[in-house]
C-alpha cells in the first residue's frame, strides 16, 4: 500500500488530492491509466488481478470529500472505503474539491489499486480507485466524468462527507437522484442534514444510527422481553446521558427509542438528553423513569466493551452484564448500505 502524504496546498491549509494516494494519470486516459498500473504491479511480483474474478465489483461507491474534510481526514476516510472494498468489491470513486481561487482550474485524476489475499490462494480479491480532484465551476463536467468511471449495470451508492451546507450536495443531481442510498454522518454534517428536503428522501442514511446497531440490538433484545403495556405502563421519563463526544449517537438513540416507545402507544413520556458529568466513567447511560416501583437502565462504556442491565418489571429485579461497541466505520457502510 502506497504511503499517504500530507503536502502544503496553493489554496491554504493542505490539499486533500495530494494527500491521497495514487498515481496522477490525464483524465482522458484513466482505464489506460489503470491497465498499465496493474501491468507494472505484476511485473514487479506484486499482486495483481490474475483474472476478471479478482476484480469482479458488487456495487458503484462514490465517497464525496466536501469542504470540511482536512487531508488527515481524507486519508482516513480513502482507508475506510479500502477495508469496505476489499470486503465489497466496489468501483470507488472519491471526489475532491479545489479550494480557493488560485491554482489548477481543470479536472485532476489519480488512480490506485490494490489486491488483498484470503485464506485460500485463490482468494483474491483487488480493488481499483479514481480520484477526481475539481473546481466547483467544473460541476457538470465532473458528474459526467463520474459517470463514466461507474459500471452502468452495479448499484450506485453515494457517501456525502463533511459537507457543511446541504444545499451543496443536492447540487450533484446525477448522484443524489441516481443512489440506491446517499449517506450522511449526523455526527459531522449541518444540523438540517436528515431534515433537509432530498430529492429522495427515503434514500438518505445516517452513519451515526448506523454506529449504533449493537447498541440498538441489545436493548431490543431485553426490552422485547416483557409485555408492552409493562414497558410503557406508567412510564414518564427517558432520560439518556451521554459522553461529550457522543452527543450525535445520544440524540439518534434517544430519537429511536422515542419511535419505538410510540410504537407500543407511548406518546406523552418526557424525553430528555444530558452529557454525563465530568469524570464519569462510561460512554452512554439510560434510564427509564415511572410512576411506581418499575424501573429500567442500561450503562454501555465503550472503551472497556462492557454494559449492564438493571431492571425490575414487577417481576424481580433483574441484573445482567451485556456487551457495548460501536461499529467499526467500514461496517457500519455496509449497514447504512445494504439495511
Amino acid at each position: 500500500m502506497t504511503t499517504p502524504t500530507v503536502t502544503s496546498s496553493p489554496f491554504g491549509g493542505a490539499d486533500i488530492f495530494a494527500a491521497l494516494p495514487g498515481l496522477e494519470v490525464p483524465v482522458g486516459g484513466i482505464a489506460k491509466g489503470l491497465a498499465q498500473m496493474w501491468a507494472d504491479t505484476e511485473a514487479k511480483g506484486e499482486a495483481a488481478p490474475g483474472s476478471d474474478d479478482a476484480r469482479a465489483t458488487q456495487v458503484n461507491f462514490v465517497l464525496h470529500l466536501g469542504p470540511g474534510t482536512t487531508a488527515e481526514d481524507a486519508v482516513a476516510q480513502f482507508q475506510i472505503a479500502v477495508r469496505f472494498s476489499q470486503r465489497y468489491p466496489s468501483r470507488v470513486v472519491v471526489l475532491c474539491p479545489q479550494r480557493g481561487r488560485d491554482g489548477p482550474d481543470e479536472l485532476r485524476a489519480k488512480i490506485y489499486g490494490e489486491c488483498f489475499l484470503g485464506k485460500a490462494q485463490a482468494d483474491k480479491r483487488c480493488v481499483e480507485f479514481v480520484v477526481l480532484s475539481y473546481p466547483r465551476g467544473a460541476r457538470e463536467h465532473l458528474e459526467n466524468q463520474v459517470s463514466i468511471c461507474l459500471s452502468t449495470d452495479l448499484p450506485l451508492y453515494y457517501w456525502a462527507h463533511r459537507f457543511t451546507n446541504m444545499a451543496r450536495v443536492a447540487d450533484y443531481c446525477y448522484l443524489v437522484t441516481r443512489a440506491n442510498r446517499i449517506l450522511i454522518d449526523s455526527a459531522d454534517s449541518p444540523a438540517d442534514a436528515l431534515t433537509y428536503a432530498w430529492p429522495r428522501p427515503e434514500a438518505v442514511r445516517d452513519l451515526a444510527f448506523a454506529r449504533l446497531l449493537h447498541v440498538r440490538q441489545t436493548l431490543g433484545q431485553f426490552l422485547s422481553r416483557y409485555p408492552e403495556a409493562v414497558l410503557v405502563g406508567g412510564l414518564r421519563s427517558v432520560a439518556l446521558a451521554h459522553a461529550p463526544a457522543l452527543a450525535p449517537e445520544a440524540r439518534v438513540l434517544l430519537n429511536w427509542l422515542r419511535d419505538r416507545l410510540a410504537l407500543c402507544g407511548k406518546n406523552d413520556a418526557g424525553f430528555a438528553l444530558t452529557p454525563l458529568a465530568a469524570g464519569t466513567p462510561g460512554s452512554l447511560a439510560l434510564a427509564f423513569g415511572y410512576s411506581d416501583a418499575k424501573f429500567f437502565r442500561w450503562s454501555g462504556d465503550f472503551a472497556t466493551g462492557k454494559a449492564q442491565f438493571e431492571a425490575d418489571f414487577g417481576t424481580g429485579r433483574t441484573l445482567l452484564p451485556a456487551p457495548a461497541s460501536l461499529l467499526p466505520p467500514e461496517s457500519s457502510l455496509s449497514e447504512a448500505m445494504f439495511f
